[in-house]
C-alpha cells in the first residue's frame, strides 16, 4: 500500500466548485494499491458551505488540518463589513468600486500575497506535513491548485524528503485570466515567476485540466514537454446515477412554451454574453417566452446589465445552492449556458451541462477547445461574445445531444489515468 499525500486548500464541507475534482480523483483511485493523505486547512471562512459533500469523504482517511492566517477577515474589517458577512469573489478584485479602503486592500493582495492570499496558510501546513512525514512514509505529493500557495508547500516537502511532487495546475499560475486588469509590480511577477518556475522544474509530472493550458506552457518552460499530461476537469457519474437521461427535443415540444435558461458556476465581469442578452430582451417583445436563472455569484456589473435591458423580471438569482440541489436545476434547464474566461479555460461547469443531455449555448473568444467539445458533442453551438447566439435560438428543437459523449468524462475514468501517471514513480 502506497501513501499519497494530497494537498488541497479546499475540502467538505467547503462548497467551493475546484474541491470536486481532487475529491473524485482520491475517492476513484484503487482502494487496495493507495492509502490517501489529505492536508488541509482547518477553517475556510470564505466560501459558502456544503455539508452534503461530507458523504462522499472515506471516514478512514487521514486527514491533517493546519490553521490558515487568511487575510479575508482583515479585508471585511478594512471595508467595514462584519468578520461573517459572505464575501463575493468578483467583489474582492472589482475594478469598479473606487473607494480608497478596496483600492489599497487589493493592491495589498495583488503585491504582498505571493503567489495569492491564501500564502498564509503555508506556514502551518508545511509544520504539520512535516511532523507527520518524519513518522510516516509518503511516496508520493499532490498539490492542487489554485490556491497556487498549495504547490509551494508540495515543492518545500518534495525537496526536503525527496519525494516526488505531482502539482495539479486547474488554472494557469502567474497569469491567471483575473489579473487581466489589475495592477501587479514587476518585482512581484518577477518573484511569482520564479515560484511557478521553481515548482515545475521540480515536479515528476505536471497535470493540466485542459489541452490548450498544457500546450502554453510548454511553450513558455521547454522542460515541461516530457513531463505534462491533460485530464480533463470532468463530473462524477455518482451524482447523475439516480436521475435519468433528459428525453431528446422534438419539434413543438418548445412553441409557446416558456424556455429556462440556466447558467451554474460563478460568472465574472469578463463573461458577460451582452449580445445574447439583448437578444433574449428581443425575442420577449416578440411575445416568446424566456426564464433565467443563475446559480452561484453574479457580477454585480451583470446584474446591472440584464436590469438596464430590461430583463430583471425574468431572472431569478438562486445564489449557492448544495451541489444535488444544482445538479437538479441544469437538469430542468432547456437551454444551457456556458461563459468561457479565455481561450485557455474550459469551464468546469461545461462537463455536468454534457451529462444532462440539455442542449448547450457556450459563449468565449478563440476558444477553439470548448468549441470542438461542444461540436463534438453535438450539444449545441459556441459564439464569441460579440455574437448573439440568435442561430441557436431558432435551432433548438434540432439539437439532438450525444447522450453517451459525456461519459468519457466520467472521473472514476479520469482516476484511473491519474493512478497510471502516478504509479510510475511509485
Amino acid at each position: 500500500m502506497k501513501k499519497v499525500l494530497f494537498i488541497t486548500y479546499f475540502w467538505p464541507p467547503s462548497g467551493k466548485a475546484s474541491l470536486h475534482f481532487p475529491l473524485d480523483i482520491i475517492r476513484h483511485l484503487p482502494k487496495d494499491k493507495i492509502e490517501p493523505i489529505i492536508l488541509t486547512v482547518e477553517e475556510e471562512t470564505f466560501t459558502q458551505k456544503d455539508e452534503s459533500l461530507l458523504r462522499k469523504v472515506d471516514p478512514n482517511w487521514t486527514i491533517i488540518k493546519s490553521k490558515a492566517l487568511e487575510p479575508f477577515n482583515l479585508y471585511r474589517f478594512f471595508i467595514g463589513k462584519k468578520k461573517n458577512e459572505k464575501l463575493v469573489s468578483s467583489e474582492t478584485i472589482s475594478t469598479e468600486n473606487k473607494s480608497l479602503t478596496h483600492k489599497i486592500s487589493l493592491w495589498i493582495r495583488l503585491n504582498l500575497f505571493i503567489p495569492d492570499a491564501r500564502i498564509g496558510w503555508n506556514f502551518t501546513a508545511v509544520k504539520k506535513a512535516k511532523s507527520f512525514i518524519i513518522k510516516n512514509k509518503i511516496d508520493a505529493i499532490v498539490s492542487i491548485g489554485p490556491p497556487h500557495s498549495s504547490h509551494l508547500i508540495g515543492l518545500k516537502l518534495s525537496k526536503k524528503f525527496s519525494i516526488p511532487h505531482y502539482p495539479v495546475l486547474i488554472d494557469p499560475w502567474v497569469d491567471i485570466v483575473y489579473y487581466k486588469n489589475l495592477s501587479r509590480s514587476c518585482i512581484t511577477k518577477i518573484i511569482d515567476n520564479h515560484f511557478e518556475k521553481s515548482v515545475l522544474h521540480n515536479a515528476k509530472q505536471v497535470i493540466f485540466v485542459n489541452k490548450s493550458t498544457e500546450e502554453d506552457y510548454q511553450k513558455k518552460y521547454s522542460f515541461l514537454k516530457s513531463k505534462t499530461n491533460v485530464l480533463y476537469w470532468g463530473y462524477d457519474e455518482d451524482d447523475f446515477k439516480s436521475l435519468p437521461l433528459n428525453p431528446l427535443p422534438k419539434e413543438g415540444d418548445f412553441k409557446d412554451k416558456e424556455k429556462l435558461i440556466v447558467h451554474a458556476g460563478n460568472i465574472f465581469a469578463y463573461q458577460n454574453p451582452k449580445k445574447f442578452f439583448k437578444q433574449i430582451k428581443i425575442e420577449i417583445d416578440k411575445g416568446n417566452k424566456f426564464k433565467f436563472k443563475f446559480i452561484s455569484t453574479v457580477d454585480p456589473q451583470i446584474i446591472d446589465y440584464l436590469n438596464e435591458i430590461g430583463l430583471k423580471q425574468v431572472v431569478e438569482l438562486l445564489g449557492f445552492l448544495p451541489y444535488k440541489e444544482m445538479i437538479q436545476q441544469i437538469l430542468e434547464a432547456d437551454l444551457l449556458l456556458v461563459c468561457s474566461s479565455e481561450p485557455r479555460h474550459v469551464p468546469g461547469k461545461l462537463f455536468e451541462a454534457l451529462r444532462t443531455g440539455n442542449p448547450i449555448i457556450a459563449f468565449g473568444d478563440n476558444n477553439e477547445e470548448v468549441k470542438e467539445i461542444v461540436e463534438n458533442s453535438k450539444s449545441g453551438m459556441m459564439f464569441r461574445y460579440d455574437e448573439s447566439g440568435v442561430e441557436i435560438l431558432n435551432e433548438l428543437e434540432k439539437i439532438k445531444p450525444d447522450q453517451n459523449f459525456a461519459l468519457q468524462f466520467n472521473r472514476a475514468l479520469i482516476s484511473k489515468k491519474f493512478y497510471e501517471i502516478i504509479s510510475k514513480s511509485l
